[in-house]
């Protein structure tokens, strides 16, 4: 069985997990209802959707 060597330092095992962390949502803003929302999803307020409405109004809340 392969064993290592040497112990691996804390500074480079810490190197090696500096881009695990977890990065943020990307939010962007409804142009229509100017809610909150995530990029490339439909608006759950309002239903809007690249320049349309996808959902209607009744359909979104639920």
């Amino acid at each position: 069985m392969a064993v290592p060597k040497r112990k691996h330092s804390n500074s480079r095992t810490g190197k090696r997990r500096s881009h695990n962390a977890l990065k943020p949502k990307q939010l962007t803003f409804c142009p229509k209802c100017s809610g909150a929302l995530p990029t490339h999803v439909v608006c759950p307020t309002c239903g809007y959707y690249m320049g349309r409405t996808v959902i209607e109004s009744g359909e979104a809340g639920s």
